[in-house]
């Protein structure tokens, strides 16, 4: 008999259990009401109170990207200046630090191989002057029909060889900068500098023999303005264009900005980094960016129009991404969005939204296992 009631009291407790989990359910159903792929809340619902929601508007947004970069003399304004020839250096006329234009003199050399550079020249030079005057009597005489074809055509031959041979001579010399014109044979070379700028390196020694191969002894370089050197990943090369701002900082400077624009951006990605070089263009009147330094770059790409709503608005379903969509009051659908980047608790969407849309910017999870 007491096993009788103890059963009893089992079946009851069970009975009782399974009413108020259905109980329960219901309740929970009545939350929202699921009509093909729109999802009713009811107002006086639970849900309907935890529920928020935003417009979706338009904003104007700039990309930021920061960087790590490298402070590089801009080649044309940059020059190492080493002995065209072999000799002995007699004379320096420049100081570290010292201003120079282009022609303004380096160093003074002695090299055999500039006095025969020399004597090739002048040799050179006498050579087709005494041609061109043997050209304009064989012409002479032939006018006048007292000359011989066969000399006048040996004449015009002779001439156009040492022309040629005059021509190379010169070339030899000018290509070391160095005007022909204005040398005296014997004469010692002067280096001279090929660009304005200052003195950055200073290596010359008064005695020193150098080799033709010799690395360079003076650095000249104009470094009020410079190129920073910088990269960016491939995925990002898109939102960088010539002539973007960039922002520029410096760790030994740090509660001041540099500004700079987008120079270059190179035409090959780097395989191993895959990221693409990027140059800036950056004003160092106050030569305070050095060659070499490193520094910290920040591009901000052109303003765009753009759409941002809330992280919390942005839910998952296997791969992809929803928000969901206020159809009319108290009713949502599920959209399917693209998204890009996350920017103070805001995701930047690229598709699937469109301004002066409603979306659910509170609350979404709520409606998550509605199908």
């Amino acid at each position: 008999m007491k096993f009788i009631k103890q059963s009893l009291a089992i079946v009851l407790s069970v009975f009782l259990m399974a009413r108020c989990g259905n109980k329960k359910t219901s309740e929970e159903q009545d939350d929202y009401i699921l009509k093909g792929d729109t999802i009713i809340v009811p107002q006086e619902s639970i849900i309907a109170k935890k529920i928020k929601t935003e417009t979706v508007k338009e904003e104007i947004y700039r990309r930021e990207m920061i960087t790590a970069g490298t402070v590089k003399a801009i080649p044309t304004m940059y020059a190492e200046i080493a002995p065209p020839f072999s000799g002995r250096v007699l004379k320096s006329y420049v100081r570290l630090g010292q201003e120079v234009t282009p022609g303004s003199p380096i160093f003074e050399i002695s090299s055999r191989e500039y006095f025969n550079a020399q004597k090739d020249y002048f040799d050179a030079k006498q050579e087709f002057h005494q041609a061109e005057l043997n050209l304009k009597r064989q012409q002479d005489l032939f006018k006048y029909g007292v000359g011989v074809q066969r000399e006048l055509e040996e004449a015009k031959t002779e001439f156009e060889t040492k022309k040629s041979a005059f021509f190379n001579a010169s070339a030899a010399l000018r290509i070391f900068n160095i005007n022909p014109e204005n040398i005296v044979l014997g004469q010692p070379l002067i280096v001279t500098s090929p660009i304005k700028g200052r003195i950055v390196d200073n290596r010359i020694v008064i005695g020193q023999y150098l080799k033709e191969d010799a690395p360079p002894i003076a650095i000249v370089a104009e470094l009020s303005k410079v190129w920073i050197i910088g990269q960016i990943k491939e995925k990002d090369i898109r939102f960088i264009h010539e002539l973007d701002g960039a922002e520029i900082m410096v760790a030994a400077y740090p509660n001041r900005k540099f500004v700079g624009k987008v120079y270059h951006i190179n035409e090959i990605v780097d395989e191993s980094t895959r990221s693409v070089q990027v140059i800036i263009e950056c004003s160092n009147e106050e030569h305070i960016l050095k060659p070499g330094m490193y520094v910290t770059v920040k591009f901000t790409s052109t303003p765009e129009k753009t759409i941002f709503v809330p992280a919390k608005s942005v839910l998952q379903y296997n791969d992809k991404s929803f928000v969901f969509v206020q159809t009319q009051k108290g009713k949502y659908i599920r959209r399917y969005v693209e998204t890009s980047i996350t920017d103070n608790g805001r995701i930047m969407i690229l598709s699937g939204l469109k301004p002066n849309e409603v979306i659910i910017s509170e609350g979404a999870i709520y409606l998550l296992e509605a199908k």
